[in-house]
């Protein structure tokens, strides 16, 4: 079992910087891939990232590949979404998530097994 605790979320003015953090417990954190997803209102939840158990091969969606990375410090069981040049569309709550194996092809949220509680980013113009 893997419990997730997102935090970081706030406002922003756009072309601004937030950096969120997905806490885990658990000794076991190590061996998960980590997925991000995001859900706007009226929408359906979208795939953001994903990185392996290392954190060293990683996977983006095309909307936010060259501005946002993701990052994890086992050690500190903990992963990390680095949001740059935030746009006003970028709004959202934004979820972290973990599954047992990396796939570049783990762009839906079925695929995960484990969610934290989501925390709200809001991107002004």
């Amino acid at each position: 079992q893997v419990q997730l605790v997102e935090s970081g979320g706030g406002l922003v003015q756009a072309g601004g910087s937030l950096r969120l953090s997905c806490a885990a417990s658990g000794r076991t954190f190590s061996s998960y891939a980590v997925g991000w997803f995001r859900q706007a209102p009226g929408k359906d939840r979208e795939f953001v990232g994903v990185m392996d158990q290392t954190g060293g091969i990683t996977y983006y969606s095309d909307s936010v590949k060259g501005r946002f990375t993701t990052s994890r410090d086992n050690a500190k069981n903990t992963a990390y979404l680095q949001m740059n040049s935030l746009k006003p569309e970028d709004t959202a709550v934004y979820y972290c998530a973990a599954r047992k194996y990396y796939s570049n092809r783990a762009n839906q949220y079925g695929l995960y097994d484990y969610w934290g509680q989501g925390t709200q980013v809001t991107v002004s113009s």
